[in-house]
């Protein structure tokens, strides 16, 4: 996976509570076992009409929000079951961070564990990020590192992250890189420590 140090990209609101990870990948498109080719079906009830048409009403159809890489949700973003597809069609489709008041812990934690920096701020700063990313073209900087969430217009917030995630994101590591990162003692170990 590649690191997140610091990440600028255009942002895309998506004003609504209580998404469930169903909408985010229905589930007709879990038949797959890569993790790539999801992000075609991402909010697919939503983005699509019934005759295969882009819905033009859906959030991510407007043009301002064709090339969006961050994510701005609303309260309780990825609940409802516990599949990994959700982080995978959302990374798949191109967004890199995702910012919301609170995510459902599992969701969350597939989310960081996938790549993708899932940020928590506090619902008004949310509010303020929506209604910017509603008026067309915005853009958001990440800095991990600092972390911080900063525009060109003013707009500062800062975010907590586990220590262990913050390392994990900002290396690209998930966690068999991690382990392969003690390649050498875990060979040595297992050279001193096998059975006679």
């Amino acid at each position: 996976m590649a690191g997140i140090v610091v990440h600028k990209g255009n942002v895309a609101g998506l004003n609504r509570v209580n998404v469930d990870t169903d909408q985010i990948i229905p589930k007709q498109f879990l038949k797959r076992i890569e993790r790539t080719g999801f992000g075609q079906f991402l909010f697919f009830d939503w983005r699509f009409l019934a005759d295969g048409t882009d819905n033009p009403n859906f959030e991510l159809n407007q043009p301002h929000n064709s090339d969006a890489t961050i994510l701005v949700a609303n309260h309780n973003f990825g609940c409802g079951s516990s599949r990994e597809h959700a982080p995978w069609a959302l990374q798949d489709y191109g967004f890199q961070v995702i910012i919301a008041p609170s995510f459902a812990d599992i969701f969350y934690n597939n989310c960081v564990k996938n790549g993708i920096l899932a940020i928590k701020l506090e619902e008004s700063d949310v509010e303020r990020l929506l209604v910017k990313a509603d008026k067309g073209v915005y853009e958001l900087t990440v800095d991990l590192k600092q972390q911080t969430v900063t525009d060109q217009e003013g707009f500062h917030a800062s975010f907590s992250i586990d220590p262990y995630w913050k390392e994990m994101l900002i290396n690209g590591w998930d966690e068999v890189s991690l382990t392969l990162n003690y390649e050498e003692q875990i060979t040595q170990y297992e050279k001193t420590s096998a059975i006679k």
